[in-house]
C-alpha cells in the first residue's frame, strides 16, 4: 500500500478542470487476490443483492413532492414555501452540499469501476457485483433527484450556483485513494455510507426542529436507503475479514492513515476554492457532521468487524490492528483540543444562497 497523500491544486485553465489530483496510484491490488472476488460472486449473489429493492416498491421523488398535474399543485407549492422560510440559511447551506454530493453519482459508479476484480467490464455485465453497482447506483440516483427539486421550489437557494457546483464537482471528480484495489474501495464506501447516513439522519432531525416535516421525511427517507447500502459494504468487508483477515486490516489501516476524503472533497462552485472546507465547517458547528461523526464511525467499523479480535496476523498485520483499534481516541482528543483553541469563526458570503453571509 502507499500512504502518498495527493496534492490537490486549483486550475483556473479553460478546458482543464477547476480542481486537478496529482500522484495518483493505481492497481495496487496483488494479482492473485483478484481470484478472491471471483470465487465471492455465489455468496455476493446470496447476501447483497437480498439488500435491493424491486424498483415497483422502491420509493420515488414525487412520492414526497406536490403533483404538478393536481388542481392543488401551486397550493402545495405555497405551503412548501411558506415552510422553507422559517429555515435559516446555514441549514441550507449543509442540505445543499449534502444535495451537490449526492449529484456527484456518476463520479461515485465510475469509482467503483476502477475497482479491480469486481468492475463491470462492459457496462452491462451480468456478472454479482456489476449488478451490485448499477442497482446500487439507480437506488442513490434519487436522492439527489428528490432534494433538487425539493430545494428549487423552495425559491430559498440559487439553484444556477448550486447547478455549476454540480458540473464543476462532476467534472473534477474524485480521488478516494482506493488505488483500483477492491479492499480498499470497499472499505471507503462502508465508511462512507455511514457517514452520509449519519448526515441526513442529523438534517432530518434539524428540519424537524424547524416545523418543515416534510423535509424531514425527505431526509429521513434518504438516510434509510443509506443505512442498508451500509450494511451490504459493510458485509462485504466483513467476509474479507473473515477469508484474508490480514491483507484486510492492512488495508484498513491504509486507508484510515491516509484519511477518508469526503466524495465531495473536489467542490467549486467558481468562486470558493474552498468551498469544500467552508461547507464542512457549517457543517460542524450545526452538528450536521463533525469530526467527532468520523471517530464514531471508526470506533463503529472496528467493532462491527470485530478487528480487535483478529488473531494469527503478521506482525505488520498487528501493528495495523493496533493503529485501527486505538485511532478513534486519538482523533477525539485532538478535536477536542482544536474546539478548545477555536476562535469566534468568521462569517463568509455562500453563493448557493446568494451570496448571503453565514458563519463557519
Amino acid at each position: 500500500f502507499t500512504s502518498i497523500f495527493c496534492r490537490v491544486k486549483t486550475a483556473k485553465k479553460p478546458y482543464t478542470p477547476p480542481r486537478e489530483v496529482h500522484l495518483q496510484v493505481k492497481h495496487s491490488l496483488p494479482p492473485q487476490k483478484r481470484e478472491i472476488f471471483d470465487s465471492l460472486q455465489p455468496w455476493a449473489k446470496e447476501n447483497l443483492l437480498n439488500l435491493l429493492k424491486p424498483v415497483e416498491k422502491s420509493w420515488q421523488p414525487q412520492d414526497f413532492l406536490p403533483d404538478p398535474s393536481s388542481d392543488g399543485f401551486y397550493d402545495e407549492v405555497k405551503e412548501l414555501r411558506e415552510r422553507a422560510k422559517e429555515i435559516p440559511d446555514d441549514y441550507f447551506v449543509c442540505l445543499v452540499g449534502d444535495m451537490v454530493t449526492e449529484e456527484a453519482l456518476p463520479t461515485y459508479q465510475t469509482m467503483l469501476n476502477t475497482l479491480d476484480g469486481v468492475r463491470d467490464e462492459t457496462g452491462a455485465s451480468p456478472t454479482t457485483w456489476a449488478v451490485w453497482t448499477r442497482a446500487w447506483t439507480a437506488e442513490e440516483n434519487r436522492h439527489g433527484d428528490l432534494l433538487n427539486k425539493y430545494m428549487y421550489l423552495t425559491g430559498r437557494v440559487d439553484m444556477k450556483q448550486i447547478e455549476k457546483t454540480i458540473q464543476y464537482l462532476i467534472g473534477s471528480g474524485m480521488d478516494p485513494g482506493t488505488e483500483n484495489n477492491p479492499y480498499l474501495g470497499f472499505l471507503y464506501t462502508s465508511f462512507q455510507e455511514r457517514a452520509t447516513f449519519i448526515s441526513h439522519g442529523n438534517t432530518a432531525r434539524h428540519a424537524k426542529e424547524y416545523g418543515d416535516l416534510k423535509l424531514a421525511q425527505i431526509c429521513g427517507t434518504i438516510a434509510a436507503d443509506e443505512k442498508r447500502h451500509e450494511t451490504a459494504y459493510t458485509k462485504i468487508v466483513e467476509k474479507l475479514f473473515e477469508i484474508d483477515p490480514d491483507y484486510t486490516v492492512l488495508a484498513f489501516a491504509d486507508m484510515m492513515r491516509k484519511k477518508i476524503s469526503m466524495p465531495a472533497h473536489l467542490m467549486y462552485d467558481g468562486k470558493d476554492d474552498n468551498l469544500f472546507e467552508h461547507f464542512s465547517a457549517v457543517a460542524q458547528r450545526l452538528g450536521v457532521y463533525t469530526a467527532r461523526d468520523y471517530a464514531d464511525i471508526l470506533e463503529f467499523l472496528v467493532q462491527r468487524w470485530k478487528v480487535a479480535d483478529l488473531t494469527g496476523l503478521s506482525g505488520e498485520g498487528r501493528r495495523a490492528q493496533d493503529f485501527v483499534c486505538t485511532l478513534a481516541p486519538r482523533i477525539r482528543r485532538l478535536d477536542e483540543r482544536a474546539q478548545a483553541r477555536a476562535k469566534q469563526a468568521p462569517v463568509i458570503p455562500f453563493s448557493w444562497v446568494y451570496d448571503r453571509k453565514v458563519q463557519l
